[in-house]
């Protein structure tokens, strides 16, 4: 196994050089649990864990290692590593952390394609497509929506469900597919790149681990029975995980997704709603907020049925997300940084009594 099996290319060496880390291995990050990392090199697979430095100067959640991550490192003899640097990501997949104020969770660095799962029975839902488009577009990762689980629903159904997506998302391809029938597999094994790296959005039950599988060729990822109450499947993955694929692809599971709140997602509410936000341009006042103004170019598309109705809906709940986001972000850098000058005045007071 080489590097470039794992995603390496000229434009990461070339970072490597310029920040002057031509004297460490290096690695890719292929699963992490609870700070310990697990990586992969040319050399074999390592348990690693950060410098002291590194942990002594860390900031945020982005500041430690990722699934995804190319890390510089240095491997010693029973498997062990120490991680000195991560090298710059050129894209991040990230979301607001659940339960915590103002905080962001990464779900995968490094990536090229996005694999939006969704079921076609019971869990389709184009509100939360919309979201993980958002996500996509922020990180300026190239997403595709996959529908599985068609052998549950007739033709009439799925030819509904994809005119629903056509009619609200332009520009992104669509692949149905059968987890049982292997339906679809042949389009969606034939468009993964080799040494391009994929990872998959979706929630629980969608039948992420059973395209893992079936896209490896082996069982990979355990899977249980489809449930008689719900059809949907109970997912067991717990955690990301980083997985080679036979035809060269790089692929990336994730536990199930219930929430999906977006983070740092001006760019990618632009791209997902290019046609909203380019319509408020021509809206009769500057700070229109789109909901009850007399002369928005919005509110008067959404009246004459040029943009849908739901999906306006969606975008003005996801921008208030956002506008909600920042403004919390504000309020932590606010306190810590409040924080911060006690301790420094703390700091000279006890120096003074000394």
């Amino acid at each position: 196994m080489t590097l470039a099996d794992l995603g390496y290319n000229d434009k990461i060496e070339k970072s490597r050089i310029e920040h002057g880390l031509e004297d460490f291995e290096i690695g890719r990050v292929v699963s992490e649990h609870k700070e310990r990392y697990i990586i992969k090199t040319i050399n074999g697979e390592f348990e690693a864990e950060i410098t002291g430095n590194m942990r002594f100067t860390a900031r945020k959640r982005e500041d430690f290692p990722a699934v995804g991550d190319w890390v510089a490192l240095t491997t010693y003899e029973l498997g062990f590593a120490i991680i000195h640097k991560i090298l710059p990501r050129f894209s991040i997949l990230q979301r607001q952390a659940v339960g915590e104020y103002g905080a962001v969770q990464i779900i995968a660095t490094n990536i090229d394609y996005a694999f939006l799962v969704q079921a076609a029975d019971r869990d389709f839902n184009i509100n939360r497509l919309e979201r993980y488009l958002t996500i996509c577009n922020s990180s300026k990762v190239k997403p595709i929506i996959i529908l599985t689980k068609t052998d549950l629903i007739d033709e009439l159904q799925l030819n509904e469900i994809l005119n629903s997506i056509k009619t609200r998302i332009a520009n992104v391809p669509v692949f149905p597919i059968s987890n049982e029938t292997k339906k679809g597999y042949e389009v969606i094994n034939s468009i993964i790149e080799k040494g391009k790296t994929y990872c998959m959005l979706g929630s629980s039950g969608v039948g992420k681990s059973s395209l893992l599988n079936n896209l490896s060729g082996k069982t990979l990822m355990k899977t249980d029975a489809i449930s008689q109450s719900t059809n949907k499947g109970k997912h067991v993955t717990s955690h990301r995980a980083l997985i080679m694929l036979e035809n060269g692809g790089i692929l990336i599971d994730n536990p199930g997704m219930r929430e999906v709140g977006i983070a740092d997602a001006a760019s990618g509410l632009e791209t997902t709603f290019d046609r909203i936000v380019s319509l408020a341009k021509h809206c009769k006042f500057k700070d229109c907020t789109h909901t009850l103004e007399n002369g928005c170019s919005i509110l008067e598309a959404v009246d004459k049925g040029e943009i849908d109705k739901a999906s306006y809906e969606n975008y003005l709940k996801m921008q208030r997300e956002k506008v909600h986001f920042e403004s919390t972000i504000e309020e932590k850098r606010k306190r810590d940084k409040e924080f911060g000058k006690m301790v420094k005045n703390y700091k000279k007071d006890i120096n003074k009594k000394k």
